[in-house]
């Protein structure tokens, strides 16, 4: 690819792992078919596009509305872990402003004056469902979004995992190039924190996704760990009967009592995009006042059962790798 397409997000050396994600919704597949879907093109132009809307986003109210949300949240959860209180940049480890471009921690493409670089807090950062961004200007946007997200709170690429089994073989060379981790199996949400401050950006993914991350991680120490950018759990409250709730999604209804969220901003030029997100964490003090049989209750998920399931299965995982997903 030529150099001048990789500007400003630049080459990397390419990493793979594994995870899952979600199979599309009607919507998605109107847009990937629709007049804002385009035929599959090389990688410059790939490239070229993301660019395009990367600078149409930076310039846009969404874009700092958004920011100030992802602000609001991060320092109220990492309030919630005793973590120093304030800005962004406080926030996130004492951040500041003069990044240097040959830091080894600093995203591939980071420009000197722009972005934050991290101090004591480390995040990792994990992305499912993006879908085929090569040939959907919704699915550009939405990844554009989390490499702008990345860029400013300074999480390396090394430290971002990606996975849709939508991917083309040139979306996955797109992804190697911008530096981030290519995820090569579908674990279908069921990913540990293992301990460690982890965002899961997850826009548009079915509620079986997240109903499989809750179950993973259901504990007081993990779930306090983890932010989830993704559709809203009040929403899903809202538009699924309590009895479909209750069974088919099980661990989406007990954590509705330990979440706090708060709703993206919209705006008329990325209303399709962003629609229905919230940003959710989940306090310390609001997980521990849920009672003992929330907890012990532990089983797998099993929707053999439920209709309309918006993920797509993994049929080939090996059982014994069930407690590799370590990030």
């Amino acid at each position: 690819m030529a150099a001048a397409a990789l500007e400003p997000w630049q080459v990397a050396a390419p990493r793979r792992r594994r995870s899952a994600a979600r199979r599309p919704r009607p919507r998605e597949a109107v847009a990937a078919r629709g007049p804002e879907a385009e035929p599959e093109v090389d990688g410059e132009v790939v490239l070229r596009r993301m660019q395009e809307a990367r600078k149409d986003m930076l310039i846009s109210d969404f874009w700092s509305s958004a920011l100030e949300t992802i602000n609001t949240c991060l320092t109220k959860h990492l309030e919630q872990l005793m973590a120093p209180v304030g800005t962004l940049s406080e926030a996130l480890g004492n951040l500041h402003l003069d990044s240097s471009p040959d830091d080894s921690d600093a995203a591939p493409g980071s420009i000197p004056g722009e972005t934050l670089l991290t101090g004591t807090c480390h995040w990792k950062c994990v992305c499912y469902g993006i879908g085929n961004f090569s040939t959907c200007v919704i699915a550009r946007n939405q990844l554009t979004f989390l490499l702008l997200f990345l860029e400013k709170c300074q999480i390396p690429r090394s430290h971002c995992w990606v996975y849709d089994p939508l991917f083309s073989q040139l979306e996955i060379a797109v992804l190697n190039t911008l530096g981030v981790i290519v995820l090569s199996e579908n674990e279908e949400g069921k990913r540990s924190v293992h301990g460690e401050r982890t965002i899961f950006y997850m826009l548009h993914c079915g509620t079986a996704l997240y109903n499989n991350l809750l179950w993973r991680n259901w504990s007081v120490e993990a779930l306090s760990k983890m932010v989830i950018i993704g559709n809203s759990f009040r929403g899903l409250e809202d538009r699924l009967l309590t009895r479909i709730l209750q069974k088919n999604y099980a661990y989406i209804a007990k954590i509705l009592q330990g979440l706090e969220e708060q709703e993206f901003p919209l705006t008329s030029q990325y209303t399709d995009m962003f629609n229905d997100t919230a940003v959710h964490w989940f306090p310390v003090q609001k997980l521990s006042q849920l009672s003992a049989p929330t907890w012990a209750f532990r089983e797998e998920p099993d929707y053999r059962d439920c209709e309309d399931l918006e993920i797509i299965r993994n049929k080939t995982q090996d059982p014994s790798a069930t407690d590799s997903n370590s990030l």
